[in-house]
């Protein structure tokens, strides 16, 4: 399972990567393994300005429909083109071109309340 040093993680299985003021977010390599091959991901949030854990979009899998809830508080600015004609980059590189939003951080110490790789591998162990 792979589980990056450098992103902070949820217990809902998403990751964060911060980069100055913004933060990109996806889901991890072992909740895009459980879901299974990934046909769509919608979020209708552009623009919008969420608070932490409120869903932005849903995750469509073969067999199921996820909410997808964001790990900090900001306003939602992309969503990862590349998704619309291929949302199985969720499935093949989940922490590389596989991210689903970018954000714009509220509070960037939102980030500091997050699991660490550490902490998320003992999580998904237990």
């Amino acid at each position: 399972m792979n589980i990056p040093e450098n992103l902070k993680f949820t217990n809902d299985h998403e990751w964060v990567r911060t980069e100055g003021e913004d933060a990109y977010v996806g889901i991890t390599d072992f909740a895009q393994n459980e879901l299974g091959d990934i046909v769509f991901v919608e979020v209708e949030t552009i623009d919008e300005t969420l608070e932490k854990e409120e869903p932005f979009g849903t995750i469509e899998a073969v067999k199921t429909v996820s909410d997808l809830l964001l790990p900090v508080g900001g306003t939602i600015l992309e969503l990862n083109e590349k998704l619309e004609d291929a949302p199985d980059l969720i499935n093949k590189d989940p922490y590389g071109d596989g991210w689903i939003v970018k954000v714009k951080l509220t509070n960037p110490a939102d980030v500091d309340d997050l699991l660490d790789a550490a902490a998320y591998r003992n999580l998904i162990e237990s």
